[in-house]
């Protein structure tokens, strides 16, 4: 098939396949002489791998690295795509509950407890867990996801996380170095710490990256409008403080 063929089929741009092959990502298998790319039944396989990935949020760097990998199973990647998805669409369905039960409040028909507005939401199992290890290295993560995996109830944990980024959203109006800040951003930095070791350091790069990455942006400031900024200026002062 001929890369505009391609693109019609699959309903992405001619531009993102030849981003691909840029990339080397998505070789075609031929090329004509007249310089236009013709794709097999492999590439085809090879690019549904790829949008698999893709709907999972994984970069594209990453999702190069693990599909040229000598030891890269097919079969076994999308045994796993199969249950991330699942677990993607659990989540989605709670999150439209949560929307449904909402606009029933906004109408005046129930009465949402705060606990319910925020059903749904789950920031521990990170789908981005990847990138922050990248980063920072995989120790903070490892150490994250056993201390947290050893929790019999992570739903009582994940309420902990998400009373304490309302308790957040409730001073963000203050300066990031108010004593209200201050105080609130510590118990933050405790809270990370019981699930793995933050230094001052990165405990300010984290905060940085909260603003840096708009998916980390998007999911904090459901909880208030640019709480994500606040957040980053109080773990700095915070940080700079300690460090100091």
């Amino acid at each position: 098939m001929k890369v505009k063929e391609v693109a019609d089929l699959v309903g992405i741009s001619v531009r993102t396949l030849h981003h691909y092959d840029e990339i080397g990502l998505l070789v075609p298998d031929q090329l004509t002489e007249s310089g236009y790319r013709i794709y097999s039944e492999q590439n085809l396989e090879l690019l549904q791998q790829i949008l698999f990935f893709r709907e999972l949020d994984f970069p594209l760097k990453k999702i190069k690295e693990i599909i040229l990998s000598p030891s890269f199973d097919r079969l076994e990647a999308l045994t796993m795509h199969e249950k991330m998805l699942q677990e993607k669409r659990s989540q989605l369905d709670r999150l439209l509950k949560t929307v449904a039960k909402t606009i029933q409040h906004a109408k005046g028909g129930i009465t949402m407890s705060n606990k319910e507005k925020f059903q749904g939401f789950d920031f521990s199992n990170n789908p981005y867990e990847q990138e922050a290890r990248e980063r920072w290295g995989g120790k903070v993560v490892d150490d994250s996801n056993a201390k947290l995996n050893a929790k019999k109830d992570k739903e009582g944990f994940q309420e902990t996380f998400n009373e304490l980024y309302r308790k957040l959203a409730a001073v963000r109006h203050e300066g990031p170095a108010s004593v209200a800040a201050q105080t609130t951003i510590g118990e933050w930095y405790v809270l990370l710490n019981k699930m793995g070791s933050y230094s001052f350091e990165a405990f300010k790069g984290l905060g940085q990256m909260y603003v840096d990455d708009e998916r980390f942006t998007k999911n904090i400031d459901q909880f208030g409008e640019g709480l994500a900024l606040f957040m980053r200026d109080a773990m700095a002062v915070y940080a700079d403080n300690r460090q100091n």
